[in-house]
């Protein structure tokens, strides 16, 4: 898929299915991620990130640059253009931003909104490791490719909750990170 192809069917009025996401009783904590796409020419890669493993929550998590909304944070876009810099030294003049996916909410308690946005190519991360352990690039056509998503059916209080896995390579991206790339192809091939 090639940046044009992808915003031919970014770039639509139709209305996509969504995956279920967590119930939560109050509104959830605000963040924001970024789903880079770095764009090289033929074809589109998307940037993701390892999670540091000595952090408390999610250690070794595979997950895109993003985290809480910060009170100096004008919108979600800047907060995942902020987090993207910290996390993997990505300059916001660096990215073009091209839309948001819906919220996703998660059992943590956040409301996560996905941003999607293009990356120069000649960007090379610098890793901030006090959060991230790696950066890898996974080519997208495999993460929006729904017949390479596995789907695993976990029960809370009595309801039932799918949680979505994307094997790549010797690495597993799964959880909300899996749902919002799963969105994403809802999105992009209805």
């Amino acid at each position: 898929m090639t940046k044009s192809e992808f915003l031919s069917q970014f770039h639509h009025l139709r209305v996509t299915y969504s995956e279920p996401d967590f119930p939560l009783k109050k509104t959830g904590r605000p963040a924001a991620v970024l789903i880079p796409l770095i764009d090289y020419g033929n074809s589109l890669q998307l940037l993701l990130t390892e999670r540091a493993h000595h952090l408390k929550h999610h250690p070794g998590q595979i997950s895109f640059p993003g985290g809480a909304v910060d009170e100096t944070d004008n919108s979600f876009f800047a907060a995942a253009l902020r987090e993207a810099e910290e996390e993997v030294g990505l300059p916001s003049t660096h990215v073009d931003v091209i839309g948001m996916l819906p919220k996703y909410r998660t059992i943590s308690g956040y409301e996560i909104a996905p941003v999607v946005g293009f990356v120069d190519p000649d960007f090379t991360p610098v890793i901030d490791k006090n959060e991230v352990e790696s950066a890898f690039e996974v080519p997208l056509a495999h993460v929006l490719d729904r017949k390479n998503h596995l789907v695993h059916n976990t029960h809370r209080n009595n309801k039932t909750f799918p949680i979505y896995f994307i094997p790549w390579q010797h690495r597993m991206i799964w959880g909300a990170t899996a749902a919002m790339l799963r969105n994403l192809s809802h999105h992009i091939h209805p």
